[in-house]
């Protein structure tokens, strides 16, 4: 794994958390339109009605128990990439690095903030990384 494709994990991991928040929100509704089902068809359908709630209240409580493994590994993860990060020298080198890969800014909004071109931005990027693969080696 490349230092960039490194230090981009952690914004793959929150694009992936944001997936299953909504995939959970989408169960959660359907769990309610389920509900809502039951107390009409409670005296013909009951059985039937109860296996679906119950089946869609288990695939809630394990999307959420892999929501909350994911944020752990989240914050674990960000840890380890702020520490090393927070070993550049280089103040503008480490900030572009934070606003990237733990802010998760795009290029542009880098380079309106810091008043930089964005080709200014990604030079200073390619100067922040060779810094990190050399502090990434010796570790």
């Amino acid at each position: 794994m490349n230092t960039k494709e490194y230090l981009s994990q952690a914004l793959y991991l929150d694009l992936i958390i944001e997936s299953k928040l909504e995939q959970l929100e989408a169960l959660k509704c359907l769990a309610t339109k389920v509900t809502s089902n039951i107390t009409k068809e409670k005296v013909t359908n009951g059985n039937k009605s109860n296996r679906l709630l119950e089946n869609t209240v288990i695939k809630i409580v394990d999307l959420e128990n892999e929501i909350n493994e994911n944020i752990a590994h989240l914050v674990g993860l960000k840890k380890e990439i702020v520490d090393i990060i927070n070993q550049v020298d280089d103040l503008n080198c480490r900030l572009i690095l934070e606003k990237r890969y733990i802010a998760g800014e795009s290029w542009e909004e880098i380079s309106e903030e810091l008043n930089y071109s964005v080709r200014g931005v990604y030079k200073v990027h390619g100067k922040a990384l060779k810094k990190v693969e050399r502090i990434k080696s010796v570790q």
